[in-house]
């Protein structure tokens, strides 16, 4: 009986050590999630301003200023509209 008994505890330590060595003491940091940098929390994004718009003198359509062709008497959205309204002009 003494026997069985110490064959049981031994299995029993062997187990726990088994388990122990399996298994990380603490859980390490998936590395597909980036560490976060110290420091405030980032602030929202911020929308860039909205770009002024004109008026192509000749259809009169409205579009971004970046876009506009400018021309004698005005803002033209294409080079069409610009050499038509210039041959008007004379």
């Amino acid at each position: 009986m003494k026997l069985l008994f110490w064959v049981l505890v031994l299995a029993l330590f062997f187990f726990v050590l088994g388990f122990k060595r399996g298994r990380p003491d603490r859980p390490s940091a998936s590395p597909a999630s980036p560490a976060r940098p110290a420091g405030p929390p980032p602030a929202t994004p911020v929308e860039p301003e909205p770009e002024a718009m004109v008026r192509c003198t000749a259809c009169g359509m409205h579009f971004p200023a970046s876009d506009a062709l400018p021309g004698r008497g005005g803002q033209f959205c294409s080079a069409e509209h610009r050499a038509s309204f210039e041959a008007r002009l004379g």
